[in-house]
């Protein structure tokens, strides 16, 4: 009588230990969802940008399944920042302007975007997030996604 009241209990552990298994041996992608590197031009495009002329240190990446974020994360000069920014997204306020605020320590400049109207870009938005790092150089941090 043990036996046959112990078997469900067996089975259900039985199950979970292969799906364990499953899950921590699969190397493979199958459902889009990690993380992966892509040009960076790839990236920007997708939220209907170009990568600046004069950026270095770039590094792109993509994680998709339902929605789609990009990522993007270079280093340009400074003094390019604005104009750069003015050619790719000449709707976006200025610093300081309404929806700055929230850039959070270690920005010096930020905004969000809706971009479903813009021509040529497939995200739905678009964050940007510039820090100064000194007198020369700017890090851009670049999300264009959908949600």
């Amino acid at each position: 009588m043990a036996a046959i009241l112990a078997l469900p209990v067996l089975l259900v552990v039985g199950l979970l230990v292969l799906t364990a298994v499953w899950v921590l041996s699969d190397d493979e992608e199958t459902d889009g969802t990690r993380l992966q590197e892509v040009p960076c031009a790839e990236a920007l495009a997708f939220g209907g940008a170009e990568l600046p002329v004069g950026a270095r240190d770039a590094k792109c990446t993509v994680q998709s399944w339902l929605d789609t974020n990009y990522q993007a994360d270079f280093r340009m000069p400074r003094a390019d920042v604005s104009a750069w920014l003015a050619d790719a997204y000449p709707e976006a306020p200025g610093p300081g302007g309404p929806g700055t605020a929230a850039c959070g320590s270690g920005s010096d400049y930020c905004f969000q975007l809706d971009v479903t109207e813009r021509p040529g870009a497939e995200a739905y938005y678009v964050h940007v997030n510039v820090a100064y790092e000194n007198a020369e150089t700017a890090r851009v941090r670049y999300s264009a996604f959908t949600t």
